[in-house]
């Protein structure tokens, strides 16, 4: 059983024969540098900054969560480098499944390829009962059908099957409505920087960073992998609190990875890719770093509402109408990330389908929309399910780990591919690889580390599942393997 069988990169970047072969047809090209920011800040700018910055504010960092969105901007910027590379030398959909099956091979490709499909229905899943939650307060909708007290969340229901319906008419179509939730929600942000500015007070802003407190902490499975390996004692605040804040905020910006998903469907994937990965980076960072900074200087960090901080923080300097406008950039961020989700694990399913492991009658395109209709749908099935009627606060951390794992793989496969094909043409090249490439996994690692033991159980559960279907159907059915012994087959 070879199961590190690995892809050539000219099939993978043109599979004309694998789509002929299993039938699944081929994306619709139509995308600029434009479109590919507007789905990565799409996705990137979502709760986390209307939420996570006044959370890790006043239970963990203090005014420092400006350091801390700092901090995970550049190792968000590491792996943005290492898909950059990858993306523009090797435009497919599939992203991490694709780049993995070209270096280290099949079982890998297909345990990340399943990861992936965690990370983006939980993560769809997830905003869609937030989704609901925020137009039921801004509506003043009845709790019985709108947010977390409800039992079927008809509210997470409708916003699924809305943009379901747009995911599916085709990829123009999406980015048309993500543009112009993007303007909305960038918008208000701007708003948010600007108007807080003129009520920041120094005296709130000092200290800084406060000084180091001994926290309880979590124990048992509850506590970060981290803790129980080394015996760290837990702390909150000071510079320890700024690197546990940033671990935390780190994952306001994951997503951007689904800029690299969609380089099949870019016209010019060698000079777009990296403008739409490096142009969502850059917009996403400053907005973090500016709202952070006017939050905690607008009110001193112990007084911060974590429940909705910014709206709050308008009200305490006798700004109230303000929190009208934050609620309207809260529901068009969270619309954005759901549209964003169902789209881009469509396109692994897609990626996987035309390679074997996955049927590929459920990955077919179709030739009106140049959609993957079929997978759009059936994912959006799972995540309607899910965010219908599952409470999934305790399963959020699983999107973290699992977007982490695919950045760990994406930076391993620079230098692989370095290696084992030196003469590939290039576009964008890391700078200083191995060095970069090696520091953006060791940092994946050590945020990985953060996470509780409770979450990397759940994580390791999944890909046991995983492993069984791949058994079951992806290994007998993988074309790469039936090319292979097609090849190895004695001529009469």
């Amino acid at each position: 059983m070879d199961l590190f069988r690995t892809k050539s990169v000219e099939d993978i970047g043109d599979d004309v024969a694998g789509e002929a072969e299993v039938g699944v047809g081929r994306l619709r090209k139509g995308l600029r540098a434009r479109h590919l920011i507007g789905f990565g800040i799409g996705i990137v700018i979502g709760t986390g900054i209307f939420t996570l910055t006044g959370v890790e504010a006043k239970e963990t960092a203090g005014p420092g969560v400006v350091i801390s969105f700092a901090i995970a901007g550049v190792v968000a910027l590491l792996a943005a480098l290492c898909y950059a590379e990858l993306a523009s030398s090797v435009p497919t959909a599939g992203s991490a499944y694709s780049y993995s099956y070209a270096t280290v091979g099949e079982i890998v490709a297909w345990i990340i390829g399943w990861d992936l499909f965690l990370e983006f229905a939980l993560g769809a899943a997830v905003v869609a009962r937030g989704w609901s939650g925020y137009i039921g307060n801004l509506l003043d909708l009845p709790t019985s059908l709108f947010g977390e007290e409800s039992t079927v969340n008809v509210g997470a229901a409708f916003i699924v099957v809305v943009l379901t319906v747009v995911a599916a008419l085709g990829i123009r179509e999406s980015a048309r409505v993500t543009g112009l939730l993007v303007i909305v929600k960038v918008a208000v942000c701007v708003f948010i920087v600007v108007a807080g500015a003129w009520y920041v007070r120094g005296a709130n802003l000092t200290p800084f960073i406060p000084p180091s407190l001994s926290s309880t902490g979590e124990s048992g499975l509850a506590q970060p992998l981290i803790q129980a390996v080394a015996g760290l004692e837990p702390a909150v605040f000071g510079i320890g609190g700024v690197l546990t804040a940033a671990a935390v905020v780190f994952f306001s910006y994951t997503g951007f990875e689904a800029v690299a998903n969609l380089s099949e469907e870019t016209e010019r994937p060698a000079r777009d890719l990296p403008l739409g990965l490096f142009g969502t980076l850059g917009l996403a960072t400053a907005l973090y770093i500016g709202v952070s900074f006017v939050l905690v200087g607008m009110v001193n960090y112990a007084d911060i509402d974590p429940g909705a901080p910014l709206a709050d923080a308008f009200d305490q300097v006798g700004l109230g109408w303000a929190s009208a406008l934050v609620s309207i950039a809260a529901v068009a961020g969270l619309t954005s990330v759901i549209l964003v989700d169902l789209i881009t694990m469509t396109r692994i399913g897609f990626s996987m389908g035309r390679d074997g492991l996955l049927p590929p009658q459920v990955a077919t395109v179709s030739p009106r929309t140049g959609t993957p209709v079929r997978m759009t749908l059936i994912f959006a099935a799972l995540v309607l399910v899910m965010a219908t009627f599952i409470p999934l606060g305790t399963l959020a951390n699983l999107v973290s780990i699992g977007t982490l794992f695919a950045f760990l793989l994406v930076s391993i496969a620079v230098p692989v591919l370095r290696r084992t094909r030196p003469e590939l043409r290039r576009p964008f090249r890391v700078p200083f690889s191995p060095v970069v490439p090696a520091l953006s996994a060791l940092a994946c690692l050590y945020l990985m580390a953060n996470l509780s033991i409770e979450t990397w159980l759940r994580f390791l559960a999944w890909l046991v599942i995983g492993l069984v279907v791949y058994a079951a159907y992806g290994y007998r059915h993988s074309r790469l393997r039936r090319s292979s012994e097609v090849a190895a087959a004695p001529r009469a």
